[in-house]
């Protein structure tokens, strides 16, 4: 199977790993300027493309790490060429553009994945089973965290340039807008503050955000462009009627489960759970990989991305108004968010 992939960066160069890792040819890099894909064609025998076009000339897939704005451009432009599309996180810049890509694909009966790898972090994933399996009991409230050093780039730093990037609701907080999603079901409304509304030249963003969701749950998300490099936090607590799941990226245990048990059930000792040596990238682009190959469905689909993302945009709304924003039910045939589905190790 034939790659190309849009993006040199960080997240290109991760995903070129993991594809060769998969045994997978990548054929192609296009980066802007198209000769910041050089060094990477080198390493892996492809070529650097000089267009678009190019790239779609040589590859079966393409993977698409480029800057969010550009995102449904391309992707559409893949899938009327015939070809398979691998996105990074989020899908699109606005919902009307991520919409438009899944029905493109669709369309021209070609794969739409999106890269949201937390899902493939063993903490997420075995605190996602644990509560589908009913360990806690019915989920009440929910706090994840994701805080990190504002993004940086020796030139051209997309990530601070909301017009671009959508900023940290968008680009950082999504990853837990869709997990958040993912333990609790469907989200009904959102509020949200973040400090660059108050302050467009702070040299550090928070976001605080809240969702409540159809089921009646509560999830409460805090993210941070404000640390010193390389800090890099993460943790979630998920509190239900018959228990908690706690974790803590500090900690050593990376998920800690606290249940309700009758006095004597419980063990003397607890036994820590460890997480995955592989990569979860690896992880990620491998079962992309495998739906590929064999047909099958992956462990996110395009339109938990999508959901992700109506999240992500009622929360730069909210933030703007100061108001409450109501999410309208999805019309778009959203499969059901459970950690089970799909082949991921």
């Amino acid at each position: 199977m034939n790659i190309g992939i849009i993006g040199t960066g960080f997240m290109g160069t991760t995903h070129a790993h993991a594809w060769a890792n998969t045994g997978a040819t990548i054929v192609g890099f296009l980066a802007d300027p198209p000769s910041d894909a050089e060094v990477l064609a080198r390493q892996y025998g492809a070529k650097a493309c000089s267009d678009l076009s190019e790239l779609l000339s040589l590859a079966e897939v393409v993977d698409i790490c480029a800057p969010t704005h550009l995102h449904a451009e391309m992707a559409i432009c893949a899938a009327k060429a015939g070809k398979h599309v691998v996105c990074e996180k989020p899908l699109a810049l606005t919902v009307e553009q991520g919409e438009a890509m899944i029905r493109a694909c669709r369309a021209a009966h070609v794969r739409l994945f999106v890269a949201h790898v937390v899902r493939y972090f063993p903490e997420y994933k075995l605190a996602a089973v644990q509560v589908h399996a009913g360990a806690i009991g019915r989920v009440a409230t929910a706090e994840y965290r994701r805080l990190s050093y504002r993004p940086k780039k020796p030139t051209g730093n997309w990530f601070l340039d909301e017009a671009k990037s959508g900023g940290i609701l968008l680009d950082l907080m999504i990853h837990d807008f869709d997990i958040a999603r993912w333990i609790a079901g469907d989200v009904a409304t959102v509020y949200a503050k973040k400090i660059s509304s108050f302050d467009k030249n702070s040299p550090i963003d928070y976001g605080e955000v809240i969702l409540t969701h159809v089921s009646g749950a509560l999830s409460h998300i805090s993210g941070a462009w404000a640390y010193p490099p390389p800090v890099f936090r993460t943790g979630f607590e998920i509190a239900g009627d018959g228990g908690l799941i706690q974790h803590d990226s500090e900690a050593e245990s990376p998920i800690e489960v606290l249940l309700h048990q009758e006095k004597g059930k419980a063990p003397d000792v607890g036994l820590p759970t460890s997480p995955l040596a592989e990569s979860p990238y690896d992880i990620e682009i491998a079962d992309f990989y495998r739906c590929l190959q064999m047909g099958t469905e992956p462990f996110v689909h395009a339109e938990d991305g999508l959901a992700a993302l109506k999240i992500a945009c009622a929360a730069m709304e909210s933030a703007r108004t100061g108001e409450v924003v109501v999410l309208p039910k999805c019309d778009m045939d959203l499969p059901p968010s459970s950690p089970q589905q799909g082949g991921s190790k």
